[in-house]
């Protein structure tokens, strides 16, 4: 006589449900969660938590002997905050921090005890800040004074000149959120090349949208942000893509994965190493080395010198914006084909030998 199970209880259903439910994939995507949450706690506040300024370039505009005096009194500063350089004079001194060489000028006066400071808000309302800090408690110690004199000020409704930083991480957000909805949608790994090439048209297409209205909002809607509409378009496009088609690739390579690693780079390791909140002379070394070479810190930087500093200065992140775009097309595209080859050979009925 065969004995039939009855129902199951309560309990063993929701340890059976439970089971079911967690299994080695779901548990390292958990921990995978819970590691980026632990990272990005330990980048934003290693990063931000105590901003100090190293070897910030700094030039000094003296006749005579009085030039290199200042210079060697600047370079013995305690901590090493300032690189001194001398500069011919005042205008020179103003030509180098537009073309963002240097971030501040002291103008020594021969003739009195005040003299003038040379700040630029606009690449950082915290180091014009600093500097101004700096150099005022040095020249007190000589028994002088300090005018301060912005050459290149923020807008008067950019806060601490950051409306550029919150553009560069609205257009990011936009480049990764995009991408990860096409993998949410229709699978992480595109299934052969074609679908690969129109993820990226779409991500394109996003790009241009979104750079557009970021620009628009940024300028004539709030009047946040000084700087031509079309070049801040153009950069807000190809930042949007270049982040989009990056995330394309880690997706392509890792699968759904990819989305985890897309945000360790734009997130965790970006957003507190691209001079944002604190330019990157006062940020640690680590965070001051990647940054010029990750999608929000190139693109914050060119944000900055669209606005305040006549476009200048903006060659060398352009540069790494485009390599960002290229390379993940390129990648895309090719974990697209790859696997698609493997399967082919797989199909291929086994020889046989005599």
């Amino acid at each position: 006589m065969s004995h039939t199970p009855g129902p199951r209880t309560r309990s063993g259903s929701f340890l059976g449900e439970v089971k079911d439910a967690v299994t080695p994939r779901a548990t390292l995507l958990v921990l995978g969660v819970i590691a980026l949450q632990l990272l990005f706690i330990a980048s934003y506040v290693g990063a931000l938590h105590h901003p100090k300024p190293t070897d910030v370039p700094f030039g000094v505009a003296a006749p005579g002997a009085a030039a290199g005096q200042t210079v060697g009194r600047l370079e013995r500063l305690p901590g090493s905050p300032l690189d001194p350089r001398t500069v011919a004079g005042e205008a020179e001194a103003r030509k180098q921090i537009m073309n963002r060489e240097i971030d501040g000028a002291l103008i020594v006066n021969p003739g009195g005890t005040q003299d003038t400071l040379l700040v630029a808000s606009g690449g950082g309302t915290a180091l014009a800040t600093t500097l101004e800090r700096l150099v005022g408690k040095a020249e007190q110690s000589e028994n002088r004074t300090v005018r301060t004199v912005d050459v290149a000020p923020t807008s008067p409704h950019d806060f601490n000149g950051l409306s550029s930083f919150y553009l560069v991480v609205g257009w990011c957000v936009g480049g990764y959120l995009c991408a990860s909805i096409l993998a949410i949608s229709t699978g992480a790994r595109p299934s052969n090349p074609r679908r690969a090439a129109i993820r990226l048209i779409a991500m394109a297409l996003v790009a241009i949208v979104g750079g557009l209205g970021g620009a628009v909002i940024i300028g004539p809607v709030l009047g946040a942000l000084p700087g031509g509409v079309l070049d801040l378009w153009g950069l807000g496009a190809l930042i949007t893509f270049a982040v989009g088609a990056a995330t394309l690739a880690l997706q392509g390579v890792f699968g759904i994965v990819g989305i985890g690693l897309a945000i360790l780079l734009v997130v965790i390791a970006g957003n507190p190493s691209a001079g944002g909140a604190f330019p990157l002379p006062l940020l640690p070394p680590f965070w001051k080395a990647i940054g010029p070479a990750l999608p929000p810190g190139a693109g914050t930087w060119t944000a900055r010198s669209i606005a305040y500093f006549k476009g200048n200065d903006t060659t060398a992140s352009l540069l790494v914006l485009w390599a960002w775009a290229v390379a993940g097309s390129v990648v895309t595209m090719l974990a697209a084909v790859l696997p698609r080859r493997g399967r082919r050979e797989a199909e291929l009925p086994p020889t046989t030998t005599g």
